[in-house]
């Protein structure tokens, strides 16, 4: 099984981060196998950045995406950009409140976070990278709790520890809820793994 995730939105939202916690915690914590690329607009801070992430059971011999699984993203530029791409049936994953979906694509499942306000509940809007990917962790399932915080705690200064961890618990809470109450209404159903198209 592989599955393809693209992260994307701009400079300064860590978005190379949270594709390389992804990786970290498939990889290193659940012994799987993960690449990730990375691209950044003309401006490091405030221009388009994105990152790829490639779980797989197996080892991995093209390390590029061709069409995501699960597209992550936190700005609108990013929404335009890569939407169109995403896998027919696939997940996507945005920051409801800096995001305004129109042209959604074909049979994708769309969930909302408001990714930016959890973070600054907690003090700090930059940690909103780490509240998607808790989030992304509770609605895709594809890599474990455990596994994802470890790698959030292997990737992060001593001293910004505590803050990413509650980032990361405050995000995989509301997906936890979100997909809950989706289940009980009978719209969602728990997604393991993805099967991509040769």
């Amino acid at each position: 099984m592989l599955t393809e995730i693209r992260v994307a939105g701009f400079g300064g939202q860590g978005v190379i981060l949270a594709a390389i916690v992804v990786g970290k915690a498939k990889a290193i914590f659940e012994g799987a196998y993960a690449t990730m690329t990375q691209s950044f607009g003309p401006e490091a801070r405030g221009g388009s950045s994105s990152a790829q992430c490639i779980l797989s059971d197996d080892p991995i011999l093209y390390p590029y995406i061709t069409r995501p699984d699960v597209l992550v993203v936190m700005s609108q530029e990013a929404y335009t950009r890569f939407s169109p791409d995403l896998k027919h049936g696939g997940i996507l994953i945005v920051e409801q409140d800096l995001v305004h979906l129109g042209n959604v694509p074909a049979g994708a499942r769309v969930y909302g976070v408001p990714a930016t306000r959890l973070a600054e509940e907690l003090g700090r809007k930059v940690v909103l990278n780490i509240v998607m990917v808790g989030f992304l962790g509770a609605v895709t399932g594809l890599v474990a709790a455990d596994a994802l915080r470890n790698a959030v705690k292997d990737s992060v200064p001593p001293a910004l520890e505590k803050l990413n961890l509650q980032a990361f618990d405050k995000g995989f809470e509301y997906g936890s809820h979100l997909m809950q109450k989706l289940v009980e209404e009978g719209q969602a159903e728990p997604v393991l793994s993805f099967e991509s198209e040769s």
